[in-house]
């Protein structure tokens, strides 16, 4: 019997032996999006995980300092806390340096709003 490791438990696994931070951050992240509905899919692509329910709608990538959150339409997105980065017309993304960032740059709300924007 053989036993395959999905294409992100091995993206996942990469970066704990490289970015023990990053993955901590990243495993809190996709923890909270994996949570907002049943049917959420994650694929390996451009270097990170991209996460779609009806349509893509943020994506995971680990940097060297840092964890960045993406948000396909994040332009859109209400931004209450001032954490959203970028000024091109589509994406927006925050940076995440810590695992407390997760709560205090109060990610869970953003992706909740992501997630209903792309809903239909």
């Amino acid at each position: 019997m053989s036993h395959t490791v999905s294409r992100t438990q091995q993206w996942l696994l990469d970066i704990s032996q490289q970015q023990p931070q990053q993955h901590a951050i990243l495993l809190a992240v996709r923890q909270h999006i994996l949570a907002l509905a049943p049917g959420i899919q994650e694929d390996i692509k451009y270097g990170g995980i991209l996460f779609a329910d009806q349509q893509p709608f943020c994506g995971l990538f680990a940097y060297r300092a840092h964890v960045s959150l993406e948000f396909s339409a994040g332009a859109q997105l209400a931004d209450p806390h001032q954490v959203l980065e970028g000024s091109g017309k589509l994406r927006r993304h925050i940076k995440l340096h810590s695992l407390d960032e997760v709560g205090r740059k109060q990610v869970a709300a953003y992706l909740q709003a992501a997630w209903q924007q792309q809903a239909p």
